[in-house]
Formats: C-alpha cells, sequence, structure tokens
C-alpha cells in the first residue's frame, strides 16, 4: 500500500536545498515522489480578477462593485451622501453583509436584535432590482436626507416589491439608515 510521501518532512528537505543551494527567490516544492518543482518568487504576479469586484455593483449605478460599493462594505470609505448609503445598503443586503447592515443603522432606531433577525432571514430573500425614484437633502453638507426607492425581491420563489421613503441621520459625521417612515 502506497502511502505516498510525508509533506512536513518535504518541506523540511525544501528549506535544506534551498539553503545549500544559497537559492533565495525561487520556492522548491515537492511535485511529486522523488521530483520537484521549481517556483519563481521574484516574479509579480497579479491576483486574478475576482468576479465579483469586476461584476456591475447589484444597486444599479452602472459602476463596478470594485468602484461603487465595495469600498463602503470593506470600511475604506464612508458614504458621502445619503443615496450612496442606501445603494450600500442595498447592495448589503445582495450579498448577505448583516454587519455591514447592522452598523449602517442609526443607533436610535437599531433594535437589539437586529443582527439575530437578519442571520435568521437574510437568506430568505432574492434581491433583483433596486430603482431610485428620488432625494431630499441627503448631500455632503445635510445631517439628514431622505431617499425614495423600490426594491424588486423573491420570497419563496413569489416577486414582491419594498416601495419606501427612507430616513436617514447623521451620526458622529456618518450617513445612518434611520427608517422607513419617510
Amino acid at each position: 500500500m502506497d502511502k505516498g510521501f510525508d509533506i512536513s518532512v518535504s518541506i523540511d528537505v525544501c528549506s535544506r536545498i534551498r539553503n545549500d543551494l544559497g537559492i533565495k527567490d525561487q520556492l522548491i516544492l515537492p511535485a511529486n515522489p522523488g521530483h520537484w518543482s521549481l517556483f519563481d518568487m521574484s516574479q509579480n504576479f497579479e491576483k486574478p480578477p475576482r468576479e465579483r469586484e469586476e461584476s456591475l455593483c447589484p444597486c444599479k449605478s452602472r459602476e463596478t462593485y470594485a468602484a461603487c460599493c465595495m469600498p463602503f462594505h470593506h470600511g475604506n470609505v464612508k458614504p458621502d451622501t445619503a443615496e450612496q448609503l442606501m445603494r450600500s445598503r442595498y447592495s448589503a443586503y445582495f450579498f448577505r453583509l448583516v454587519d455591514y447592515l447592522v452598523s449602517t443603522t442609526h443607533p436610535d432606531t437599531r433594535d437589539p436584535m437586529l443582527k439575530h433577525e437578519l442571520e435568521q432571514t437574510i437568506h430568505d430573500v432574492k434581491w433583483r432590482f433596486l430603482t431610485i425614484i428620488g432625494t431630499s437633502k441627503g448631500t455632503k453638507e445635510d445631517k439628514v436626507g431622505k431617499v425614495e426607492f423600490v426594491a424588486e425581491y423573491f420570497l419563496n420563489g413569489q416577486p414582491y416589491e419594498l416601495h419606501e421613503r427612507s430616513r436617514f441621520k447623521r451620526y458622529k459625521g456618518a450617513w445612518k439608515y434611520l427608517d422607513g417612515k419617510g
């Protein structure tokens, strides 16, 4: 019965060979028992593009996700406007980013069970399309704003629409979702 070779022993052997030969920019890896592969580590390999990053953003901004909502979701930047926050929250629902949805809800209206409720239900809904109908205030200079939208989705295979006029309010300088009572 062939048990192959012990990878930990092989890695140790590879390290010793690299040291003995003075190899710095190449990695020696075992390919098969008795065979070795040389990998040039000095080359700059581009990370293959990720499908999500290069696809159009679900918020329908006509930009790629990487150029639109992804920086908000990763915490690299904050939305400048209430509409940007609303779009980023729609995309967060689309991608099921519970922590983002919780953190962008205003503390004055954030239910203590919000995270738990989202974790229990977020996989039930399949978001399909977002249409921004209009905005009121919510610019870089404003402290409050409203965004009216229609979000199309499927629940249990049935199509539905959510038509809401969301209210947004700044909290410690950042836009937060207040409620849908606008």
